[in-house]
């Protein structure tokens, strides 16, 4: 049975939400009416903050400021508008009339950004974004305040991208906060950040950031085409726009990139790509994405060229562990005993001599409870979470092995394809990797090594098919492109501007 309520949201899902009252068109005269027309079509809602203030009750000059708590600055407020009101509207001598007293207010308040407008829809656009709105009775004029405040958590250091050496600074919720941080790395005039509103009911700020000149034309009028098509009533993630603006949503892969860290905004940026920063989310988007983008960490280009190839090199590695590693040790002990040497393979005998499940049972259930345990830390309070990961890792394995439900050799294989999959720096990918696993799990199960290549050559294949706004998935490896390999796989010594000009 569907409830009445379902059918609503579902309704709402299709059609943006309309408001009942009119809100266009322009202003009354009558002060006491815009008020009245204001309160109703936000509801009255407790938050809406209202003043009036008589100026001249015989000329019936009286003013009204219009905002909403919480969301403007309440001491810009009584300081800069309410209090210059007062003093000197009240003391606008002769030319104390509409004129006068308009020309007084654009005088005398002192806030950073003060306009004026005779439409109804940017009056409540206005309030909505935090501003404060001033009326004038007997105007169809008022003005626009901003007092804009957003209440956000200040800059920590990044939670899932983190780094030993490397700035410790990452987004956060407003986007003003994270457009200042990329500006104070790329201090350049040709810096370029354009901004528009997403979302028919959350209204949500959307910028695009990217360099002018570094950034190819193409690219920036399709991002913008992209993101001015979007239709929907509310954007509440970065994720929101990633989905509907990705090349393709059926693809597993990851074809952007999403991090909380400036420094990786500022040097993609710089590399000629475009960031898009989401209001309301610390986590901002870069375009166009490689597949090998998801091996780099910032923090390779902080330590030695030699260094960071190596531990590159040791990601990549991670990642076919990760996701390979138990498929092919299912399909030896299954199908391909003989190339086991013989010593291992007495030894592996031994350990599921008691086990009564065949291996592929035995490795699902391993990795579907890690998954369980995985999933549960990340939702567990931090301080249990230590606890669940003590009970999981040592009493849970051990008394499984004791018990006879599983191998030893399966609980080592388990635990360091877990562990490798902790090396791939975007946790997208690594999601990527650990749902893959089982298909590859499966396939070497029931077909043997033979299958897990099929399964290879076809993922690769499907990798090969992607596009990243234009952009191949596999760039540099597929086509090939040996010029582009220098900060593939492998990072090259840095050279100033004078070594590059003697070069060529």
């Amino acid at each position: 049975m569907t409830l009445k309520s379902d059918k609503k949201k579902n309704k709402r899902k299709n059609h943006p939400i309309e408001y009942k009252s009119g809100n266009t068109g322009p202003l009354d005269k009558d002060i006491k009416n815009n008020i009245a027309r204001i309160k109703k079509d936000l509801g009255n809602s407790v938050d809406l903050l209202i003043r009036e203030i008589c100026i001249d009750e015989q000329k019936n000059i009286s003013i009204a400021t219009i905002h909403f708590d919480g969301m403007s600055n309440e001491q810009v407020i009584d300081e800069f508008i309410i209090e210059k009101l007062v003093r000197y509207c009240s003391n606008a001598g002769e030319d104390f009339s509409i004129d006068g007293i308009k020309k007084q207010m654009l005088k005398h308040i002192t806030v950073s950004a003060l306009r004026t407008d005779s439409k109804y829809d940017k009056l409540m656009s206005a309030i909505l974004y935090g501003d404060t709105v001033i009326l004038l009775n007997n105007c169809t004029e008022f003005l626009i305040a901003s007092t804009r405040i957003v209440q956000s958590r200040g800059i920590t250091e990044p939670t899932t991208q983190t780094v030993i050496r490397g700035p410790k600074d990452c987004f956060t919720e407003s986007i003003r906060t994270n457009t200042s941080l990329i500006r104070n790395r790329i201090q350049n005039p040709a810096l370029r950040i354009e901004g528009l509103v997403i979302g028919d009911v959350t209204r949500t700020d959307i910028a695009i950031v990217y360099v002018e000149g570094l950034a190819e034309e193409s690219l920036i009028n399709e991002v913008r085409t992209r993101l001015q098509s979007i239709k929907i009533d509310e954007v509440l993630e970065s994720s929101f726009i990633e989905n509907l603006i990705t090349d393709d949503q059926k693809t597993i892969f990851p074809t952007m990139l999403n991090t909380e860290r400036p420094d990786a905004v500022a040097g993609n940026i710089l590399e000629g790509r475009v960031a898009i920063l989401t209001g309301g989310t610390p986590y901002a988007l870069i375009l166009p994405a490689t597949f090998l983008q998801f091996f780099q960490s910032p923090e390779d280009y902080y330590h030695n060229q030699y260094i960071g190839s190596a531990v590159r090199l040791l990601r990549f590695i991670g990642f076919l562990v990760a996701l390979l590693a138990p498929g092919v040790f299912v399909a030896i002990l299954t199908h391909h005993q003989g190339i086991v040497p013989t010593v291992l393979l007495v030894s592996l005998a031994a350990q599921r001599e008691g086990v009564p499940f065949p291996a592929i049972v035995e490795a699902l259930l391993m990795e579907f409870t890690f998954e369980v345990l995985r999933e549960a830390g990340i939702r567990m309070p931090r301080a249990v979470g230590q606890a669940l990961s003590i009970v999981g890792a040592l009493i849970l394995g051990q008394a499984a092995v004791q018990a006879g439900f599983v191998s030893a050799a399966m609980v080592i294989l388990v635990s360091i394809t877990a562990i490798a999959s902790f090396t791939i720096p975007y946790y997208n990918l690594s999601i990527t990797a650990r749902l893959l696993r089982f298909g590859f799990l499966l396939l070497g199960a029931y077909i043997g090594l033979f299958g897990i290549i099929v399964g290879w050559l076809l993922v690769v294949i499907h990798m090969c098919s992607l596009r990243s706004f234009g952009a191949p998935y596999l760039a540099a490896l597929a086509p090939f492109r040996p010029g582009e390999h220098q900060d593939g796989v492998l990072i090259f010594p840095l050279k100033s501007n004078n070594e590059g000009e003697q070069d060529g």
